[in-house]
């Protein structure tokens, strides 16, 4: 699982705003996930790129149980 997560990580690292807007539109939480599009545009990347790790590995870990 750490490999994984790991891989999650570096990926999340490279993406710019367009793709990671993409991701967190097309997470299967079992969760709302709710941020205006002008939010997404103004936050930060980083923020931006906290966000979707955290929404994934909660997603990740719900699906394993």
């Amino acid at each position: 699982m750490h490999e994984a997560v790991e891989s999650l990580v570096q990926r999340i690292a490279g993406m710019k705003r367009p793709g990671l807007i993409k991701e967190l539109r097309s997470l299967d939480c079992n969760f709302p996930i709710d941020f205006s599009d002008e939010f997404l545009q103004t936050v930060s990347i980083e923020r931006l790129r906290h966000i979707i790790l955290a929404a994934s590995l909660h997603t990740r870990t719900v699906q394993t149980g």
